[in-house]
């Protein structure tokens, strides 16, 4: 593994999720210590994670997801306006994936799951009831689909904090 070098300025090139392309540009320390800090965090999260057909439950993936939005303020607000907001910058990359990539999916699925759950009978456990869901399968592809992408945002992160090449 690289060691770590904040004092050097490192061009990167990467591909990025949710149809945002690819950014290339020399990239500042502060700006790897933010894209550390936001790999980190996404990597160690439920959502990033494969789950299998009888893994976990859909309301725990949605808020890992759910929470990487305060995280991700938090952390570009204490690294400042270094990490920038634009298309090529840690910053721009980050905001880009909260409104393409999570929002959507989130925007759409928390009230569906939200309201099912209303309707949960007490002598059922919360993972029963998700399993008797018509609609957990399909959550179930979506998430897929959002982790695979969420991969990619992750590899992205660790070529610009300079862990992988």
């Amino acid at each position: 593994m690289p060691k770590f070098d904040g004092a050097k300025w490192k061009k990167v090139s990467v591909s990025l999720p949710f149809g945002i392309g690819s950014a290339e540009w020399e990239v500042d320390p502060t700006e790897r210590r933010a894209a550390w800090s936001l790999y980190v965090e996404l990597v160690t999260r439920i959502a990033v994670q494969p789950l299998d057909t009888n893994e976990g439950l859909m309301r725990e993936a949605l808020n890992s997801l759910y929470s990487l939005f305060g995280t991700t303020r938090t952390i570009l607000k204490e690294a400042g306006p270094d990490v920038g907001a634009s298309h090529d910058s840690v910053g721009g990359i980050a905001i880009a994936v909260l409104n393409y990539g999570l929002r959507p999916v989130l925007a759409k699925w928390h009230p569906i799951l939200q309201t099912w759950e209303a309707q949960r009978p007490p002598h059922l456990s919360p993972q029963e009831h998700e399993r008797n869901w018509s609609e957990e399968p399909k959550l179930r592809v979506e998430l897929e689909l959002l982790r695979r992408d969420l991969e990619q945002y992750a590899d992205a992160l660790a070529v610009i904090a300079g862990v992988k090449e």
